[in-house]
């Protein structure tokens, strides 16, 4: 019979779930609210330990408000956290007109964590047909300034029960470390290991462990949170003074 993408999907979560013994996090993304809750209903049957809401959408109407488009997607929130009972994280494009005021509505929506920021892929144009076409482009390790920032900023914003994770950028075992310090939960990790192999989980894990033995720290509990905004010298630095002081740090290359 045919199987959608779908079905699919938790046919292999299914799968998965009976081959490994560590938790495993299913991610969704619909085109309807019908369709968000059911599939979230079928994925934590399917033996999900947890759901990361994927809230990948464009607000291309003119006529709808910033305000409109974010009560949708709070009501949605809401809608799948009134279905399942495992964990709910929430993955975040970074163009919310307001991010702060969202992420903390959408914690009282129902989300247990939030996951920032949402990679937009843009699309390219061919230039003998005319065509709009895909592209895709692996994350760079300057993608990760922004999740940085922001995670920085709400850390001291929400207690110990919101989890924020860090994704895009991190490539090494250095970016685990800047997650970690501005407060993130955890650092996730796709395009290193489409470029490395799974084996480079390896090599990060040594990076960290050497980091914090250098600077004579016992776990990754003592750095969590060590440079948020609530606890960094200038904590206008995540903010506009950032953007005056990389202006400043600009160098003519020399010929």
């Amino acid at each position: 019979p045919f199987l959608s993408a779908a079905d699919r999907y938790i046919t292999s979560l299914e799968r998965v779930k009976a081959r490994v013994g560590v938790p495993v996090i299913a991610s969704l993304n619909a085109s309807t609210a019908g369709g968000w809750v059911d599939y979230a209903r079928r994925i934590e049957a399917a033996g999900a330990d947890a759901l990361e809401l994927n809230l990948y959408h464009m607000t291309a109407d003119p006529s709808r408000t910033a305000a409109e488009s974010d009560a949708l997607d709070l009501a949605l929130i809401a809608a799948v956290r009134d279905t399942i009972s495992i964990p709910l994280a929430v993955k975040l494009s970074p163009f919310y007109s307001a991010m702060a005021h969202f992420a903390a509505a959408a914690t009282s929506a129902g989300a247990d964590g939030l996951v920032l920021f949402n990679r937009f892929y843009g699309p390219d144009l061919d230039l003998e047909s005319l065509d709009v076409v895909p592209r895709l482009d692996l994350s760079a390790a300057w993608e990760l300034r922004l999740p940085l920032r922001w995670i920085g900023i709400l850390r001291p914003l929400f207690g110990p029960g919101v989890s924020l994770a860090a994704t895009s950028g991190a490539q090494t075992g250095l970016d685990v470390v800047k997650g970690l310090i501005v407060g993130a939960d955890v650092v996730m990790m796709t395009s290193a290991l489409l470029r490395h192999g799974p084996g480079h989980v390896a090599t990060v894990e040594t990076q960290l462990r050497d980091w914090l033995i250098d600077h004579e720290y016992e776990s990754v509990q003592q750095i969590r949170g060590s440079a948020s905004q609530a606890r960094v010298e200038d904590p206008s630095s995540f903010e506009r003074v950032n953007y005056m002081r990389a202006l400043r740090s600009w160098a003519t290359p020399r010929a």
